[in-house]
């Protein structure tokens, strides 16, 4: 990540209404310094432990397969997150470079589960289903790991290594 990173996601660089906007983030659990919420990642988390569930209850695949992709804004917009509409404009005010290399990564999970969620139609065996989701999970756990370090302004991610896993 940018060095910019680590400014707080602000309306305005500089004086009161900065620090007020920055409190108005805390306190809605919101990162001041990223503009991001933790709360997107449950989306995914949802995903994983449906996914987790499969080896000993292969018919929890039909509950993974009811998951479908959500935005950020989308998660936000049908949540009961108390603040999701700062969380929502915190996030469309996030520094660019934060928010492209989050959508990045998250884009790539929806892309993995989408996948995997396809491929679990076509298939009738339960033992390909269990390998299906097994790998799903290996591919985006350390995906939503690197998330919550851009999301809380953490040390730069190597991404391109957790990419080729």
């Amino acid at each position: 990540m940018s060095s910019t990173a680590s400014q707080p996601a602000t309306r305005a660089q500089t004086g009161p209404e900065a620090a007020a906007w920055a409190e108005r983030l805390r306190v809605a659990n919101i990162n001041p310094r990223t503009g991001l919420a933790t709360d997107y990642l449950n989306h995914f988390n949802e995903a994983v432990m449906l996914l987790e569930m499969i080896p000993d209850m292969p018919e929890c695949a039909e509950d993974f397969l009811t998951w479908s992709p959500l935005s950020y804004a989308e998660h936000f917009t049908a949540s009961n997150f108390k603040a999701r509409d700062l969380a929502i404009e915190a996030y469309e005010k996030a520094e660019p470079s934060v928010r492209t290399q989050f959508d990045h990564i998250t884009d790539t999970m929806t892309s993995i589960l989408t996948a995997v969620g396809s491929a679990m139609r076509e298939v009738e065996k339960d033992t390909t289903r269990v390998r299906l989701a097994e790998q799903a999970t290996l591919w985006v756990k350390p995906l939503i790991a690197a998330c919550g370090g851009i999301i809380n302004g953490g040390a730069e991610a190597d991404v391109d290594t957790i990419m080729a896993n």
